[in-house]
């Protein structure tokens, strides 16, 4: 079975494990492929920060540091009000229709705006131009300094009903308001979600307890359609940990294949 990570980042998070190193750009890049290798994955999606720093690479970086793993690699440009400016957007413009980079990715609660915000809405009009998703980030920040009401999974319900041909990808399940998560994907067959980030680390037996409940209700809530695909967050998670809560799911292998790539190659055209 095919195996799509279609969540992963090559920033640096020092905060994890501050005895280590701080690892150049090609040498993440490296470090991914050898997780990816080590647990099979055949493709993954990187996503390019809100904001480029010492530690957060460039859309443009992260394109040219790939260029010889195109075939295992693939890049969502993260796009802010605050951060990104008309010559970037022409960037992304240009890459989308290149094929450089997958999509676009909004990072809502790290920057204070809600989704529906209409500065955002350069960007969703890109995405239906060139039929590629818009990721939200949904849910609980890695950073004290977001505000999570702007990353409640609800607000995406205006934008989804506002953009009927935007399919939109949450990500993180909105966690901890998956309840509220699979509502906005049962009533709206244009959003998707990604389970990555649900645990940092390696899960603990009560965490996996705990989400194998509430992405069985989920599935049971949507019925028919099936919404979501597989992504790690990784180096935040841990890839075979999050693998093998994937497999304690049991599903069947109609939904697992879906989750595990065919939403996948769907969204992105992969």
């Amino acid at each position: 079975m095919l195996i799509l990570d279609c969540h992963v980042h090559l920033n640096n998070y020092n905060e994890l494990d501050t005895s280590k190193k701080i690892l150049s750009l090609e040498e993440r890049v490296n470090a991914l492929l050898e997780s990816m290798y080590n647990n099979d994955i055949d493709y993954s999606i990187i996503l390019s920060s809100y904001k480029v720093d010492i530690n957060r690479p460039s859309t443009s970086e992260i394109i040219d540091v790939i260029k010889k793993h195109v075939d295992k690699l693939g890049v969502v440009a993260g796009f802010s009000i605050d951060n990104h400016t008309n010559e970037d957007l022409k960037n992304y413009r240009k890459w989308l229709k290149d094929g450089y980079i997958k999509g676009i990715k909004i990072y809502c609660g790290y920057e204070h705006y809600y989704p529906y915000d209409e500065r955002y809405q350069r960007a969703y009009d890109m995405c239906i131009e060139y039929g590629t998703p818009l990721m939200v980030h949904t849910g609980d920040t890695f950073s004290n300094t977001a505000k999570i009401k702007y990353s409640h999974p609800l607000n995406i319900d205006d934008v989804a009903v506002d953009n009927p041909e935007l399919n939109i990808i949450m990500c993180h399940l909105g966690n901890p308001w998956i309840i509220d998560c699979q509502e906005i994907l049962y009533k709206n067959r244009n959003v998707y979600a990604d389970i990555s980030g649900l645990f940092v680390g390696e899960f603990t037996s009560t965490a996996e307890t705990h989400y194998i409940m509430k992405i069985k209700e989920l599935l049971n809530y949507v019925d028919a359609q099936h919404p979501l695909l597989y992504g790690s967050d990784w180096p935040i998670s841990n890839m075979s940990s999050y693998l093998s809560f994937v497999e304690k799911l049991e599903l069947d292998q109609e939904s697992s294949d879906l989750l595990m790539f065919k939403n996948a190659e769907s969204i992105f055209k992969l």
